[in-house]
């Protein structure tokens, strides 16, 4: 029993002296594991109408996870005064990416989202994503006073955003474009600008997207397919109705690994954005409860971190942190709710879990992002704590 006490005692120390958050870590791997599995089970019927091989999609997915874990690697050896340095050429190197889409991008259902790159394509809204969003945190350092004083400081952020938006759309991506603006709106408010300009932005923000959905004729359908989708079950509403009859097949512990009937063909885009459905179907409500907490555990470190980091006057690591915690929950919530029918459909994948190379390997890039931020907040502080043990024993 002592020595058991003492194992305890000892892990639980190295735990807290971590230089790398753990749970965070843990979080990641497992959602990356299950998420494996997952594109396996509901990829299999179509990789193998497709491509006469039900194991294709999964080569391609495990292929772009050894691409992830490099970059994770790589991630969290880059020192954030790189990111801080090279955020406007990042900013720059993004725009000229969605620029170069609508150039030379390869269509897949009506969108021009993706550039070719020999077998792989590269989403470029992706990449501008992650990189706008660093942008950001630096113009908070840079302009923080402005921002919680002026309408100026608050006005040129929403430019450069205004900027992004508009080349996304005409790829079109909404869902991006909504993510994007949610986060910049949730930094900003953190920021301390005034609640007025903060309210007038939502507005503004919830006007343009009901006026998008409006003059153009397939976000409509999706909206008036989303509210009634039993009224027209074999069109409009045909994906959403598949969807919620996989949630209510699954039942408290599902069919069963593997066992899923709306992944054979039934439910399109069963692997990628409504992969969701067949966690639900086939692992049932307890499946999906897990889900949701190892999601949920991410945003929660996430954004511990941000404020860790805030508190160690590492500000711009602090708020980049921050909007990728605000970026992982937002997406992780419009997912879930699109294939549960609460939202429309948006086209954005489950964080860790959905197929897509470009979205699964920014991702991963973001994480190591914030266990990168968390290893220089705790050597700092492990820094200051010598500095002052050091001054005290000099007394």
């Amino acid at each position: 029993m002592l020595a058991l006490s003492q194992l305890n005692l000892n892990f639980q120390f190295k735990q807290s002296n971590a230089l790398y958050d753990i749970p965070l870590l843990y979080a990641m791997l497992c959602l990356l594991g299950v998420g494996f599995v997952m594109v396996t089970s509901a990829s299999m019927p179509v990789a193998e109408r497709l491509f006469n091989n039900p194991y294709h999609i999964t080569i391609r997915h495990a292929a772009f996870l050894c691409m992830g874990f490099v970059l994770f690697w790589i991630s969290t050896s880059a020192p954030m005064t790189w990111w801080k340095r090279c955020n406007p050429y990042l900013l720059l190197f993004g725009l000229g990416l969605l620029v170069l889409v609508l150039l030379i991008g390869r269509e897949v259902n009506g969108s021009k989202r993706w550039i070719p790159v020999g077998p792989v394509g590269i989403q470029a809204a992706e990449l501008a994503k992650l990189f706008f969003f660093s942008y950001i945190a630096g113009y908070l350092v840079r302009k923080r006073e402005e921002v919680q004083e002026n309408l100026k400081g608050f006005a040129k952020p929403i430019a450069v955003f205004s900027v992004y938006a508009f080349l996304i759309l005409m790829q079109p991506d909404l869902g991006t474009v909504v993510v994007m603006f949610v986060t910049t709106v949730g930094l900003l408010f953190l920021a301390g600008a005034k609640l007025w300009q903060f309210f007038a932005l939502i507005l503004t923000g919830v006007l343009l997207v009901v006026l998008l959905i409006i003059f153009e004729p397939y976000r409509m359908a999706r909206v008036v397919g989303f509210l009634e989708p039993w009224d027209d079950p074999f069109g409009k509403g045909y994906q959403l109705v598949q969807s919620l009859m996989a949630y209510g097949q699954g039942g408290w512990f599902g069919q069963g690994l593997g066992n899923s009937v709306q992944k054979l063909q039934y439910l399109p885009e069963a692997h990628n954005d409504f992969i969701f459905a067949v966690i639900a179907e086939e692992l049932g409500f307890v499946g999906v409860v897990s889900i949701i907490l190892l999601l949920g555990t991410l945003v929660f470190r996430a954004l511990l971190i941000g404020q860790k980091a805030l508190k160690a006057n590492k500000e711009y690591e602090g708020y980049f942190a921050l909007a990728i915690g605000i970026w992982f929950a937002f997406q992780t919530m419009v997912n879930i709710g699109a294939s549960a029918g609460i939202l429309p459909t948006k086209g954005l994948t489950l964080p860790f879990v959905s197929y897509g190379g470009s979205s699964l390997l920014v991702m991963i890039v973001a994480a190591g992002v914030l266990q990168r931020v968390d290893f220089e907040t705790k050597m700092a502080s492990k820094q200051a704590t010598s500095r002052s043990g050091a001054r005290g024993g000099k007394r």
